[in-house]
């Protein structure tokens, strides 16, 4: 009950800030409709309810599971297995993953069926396990990762020039989309698994992260390669309408709720799967240790179910009129601002966000402060909403204009700050990228663009999400610059040290 209750502290302090700011700018630049008003509240009440639920569930269903498969992927020693169970498990994550089915819904709609929702959920999720796979092979052969992400992101940049300025965008939105808030805690919990054995203290340290980064260039460059192979160079469509009935405050939120039960029902169905096989083969855990696993994951069930519910039935009607109604206004300061502040607020109600600075608190026994972390992402994340803003604003700037200069910082700073900064920030790109920013800040950002002469709603949109996946990269590696130049100061060693 103590744990649970500081979760549910944890959360409080995450989602009341942006639920403050959206009252705020409902009494002063936005008045809301009641209806929609009641909405948001309720659904914060849900995500609120819902993220307290899933952060315990993480803590004793699917962490513990993951560690599990890393620890016996390490103990095998067998390369062929290490890459073969990688590629299976980050294939069969992936695919279930619903950030991920939103994200192909959208290409689906936006493409006129040209391109199928199946076939990116699919393509993507080869990537992702290919991806897994040579992460996996990266830890147990001690290659350094800043090398290995220069290697695949020259790849990347190399496909780009053959890539459609559609599906560049959709290319690195994929990567964000995909490593949610299932897919991240996960693939965490199998790094620090397999990494965990190594003796090696400080190799083990930094290799806890990198494998999200690793995976999130998997989705780039699988959809670039679809596109190139495809030539499909013009998309066509719209998107559906993202109002629901204006009149019922409760429907929508009934109305969800089968949907995504199904969705996240199948999203664990293959992570409980494979965990009462490695049980029955070579776990051989007590029954009572098997069953806390179980429930961790029907709470985490729960929560992940309560949680989509409150955003997609509470949050995505208030972050599309709020986009539209600032935007609107003749002094477009108004929606830099207050994106640059949707930004700082919204990245601490990300489920994956919560998992992943315990991790790193946990890792480096407490060196790197967790609210370190987040105010760093926070700073990083508002830039990117910013930058997608004044992207809409200028007729003339384009999604690579950002990404091309923003990896190549990304890439050089890896080179010069402690490596372990490497891992904590390439991964906190896939990280920022979850459901409160696939829903809310889409939204908003959408809605801004309606409100734009001359924007395009579409392309606008699928490239706020490649933003936000790539500030933070460089976010985190300068606040490991400092750290690196206090060590200095100090006198440590520049590699951080756990303490």
């Amino acid at each position: 009950m103590n744990v649970l209750f500081e979760k549910l502290k944890e959360v409080l302090y995450a989602v009341i800030p942006i639920t403050t700011l959206v009252v705020i700018l409902n009494f002063t630049l936005t008045p809301l409709d009641p209806t929609v008003m009641f909405r948001f509240i309720i659904g914060a009440i849900i995500i609120v309810i819902g993220l307290t639920i899933f952060l315990f569930g993480i803590d004793i269903g699917i962490t513990p599971i993951g560690q599990l498969m890393g620890n016996m992927l390490a103990k095998s020693n067998k390369i062929w297995f290490v890459i073969f169970i990688g590629l299976a498990l980050g294939f069969f994550i992936s695919i279930a993953e619903p950030d991920l089915h939103i994200l192909a819904g959208q290409v689906e709609s936006v493409t006129s069926g040209l391109i199928s929702k199946g076939s990116i959920v699919v393509v993507v999720s080869i990537g992702i396990g290919l991806l897994i796979a040579v992460g996996l092979a990266r830890i147990v052969y001690n290659f350094p990762l800043y090398k290995l992400l220069t290697i695949l992101y020259l790849i990347i940049f190399v496909l780009a020039i053959f890539t459609s300025p559609e599906f560049l965008a959709i290319s690195f939105d994929a990567s964000g989309a995909t490593t949610g808030a299932l897919t991240v805690p996960f693939i965490l919990a199998l790094a620090l698994g397999v990494s965990g054995l190594k003796k090696d203290s400080k190799a083990s340290e930094k290799d806890s992260f990198g494998l999200v980064a690793i995976a999130s260039t998997g989705a780039i460059i699988t959809v670039m390669i679809m596109n190139i192979i495809s030539h499909t160079n013009e998309i066509t469509g719209s998107l559906d309408s993202m109002h629901s009935d204006a009149t019922d405050i409760f429907s929508p939120f009934i109305n969800h709720l089968p949907f995504l039960s199904k969705e996240i029902a199948i999203a664990l169905l293959p992570i409980v799967i494979t965990f009462l096989v490695f049980q029955f083969l070579s776990f051989k855990m007590s029954n009572k240790k098997v069953k806390k696993i179980l429930m961790g994951v029907l709470l985490t069930f729960i929560g992940l179910v309560l949680f989509l519910v409150g955003v997609n039935a509470g949050f995505m009607d208030v972050g599309n009129e709020i986009g539209h109604s600032i935007a609107s206004h003749d002094n477009k300061a108004y929606v830099i601002v207050i994106a640059f502040v949707l930004g700082l607020v919204t990245i601490l109600a990300e489920p994956a966000v919560h998992v992943l600075t315990h991790q790193i608190e946990d890792v480096t026994s407490g060196y790197v402060k967790r609210k370190a972390v987040l105010a760093t992402l926070s700073i990083g994340v508002g830039l990117a909403i910013t930058l997608s803003i004044i992207r809409i604003l200028v007729p003339n700037l384009q999604l690579w204009h950002y990404l091309l200069p923003g990896y190549i910082i990304a890439l050089a700073l890896s080179y010069i700050v402690p490596k372990l900064f490497v891992g904590i920030g390439f991964d906190s790109g896939g990280v920022a990228s979850g459901p409160m920013t696939a829903t809310f800040i889409l939204a908003f950002v959408q809605g801004a663009a309606e409100a734009v002469e001359g924007a395009d709603v579409l392309k606008d949109g699928f490239g706020m999400i490649a933003m936000v996946a790539m500030t933070p990269i460089i976010a985190l590696q300068v606040l490991g610059l400092i750290f690196k130049l206090k060590s200095k100061k100090g006198g440590f060693d520049e590699d951080v040290q756990p303490q």
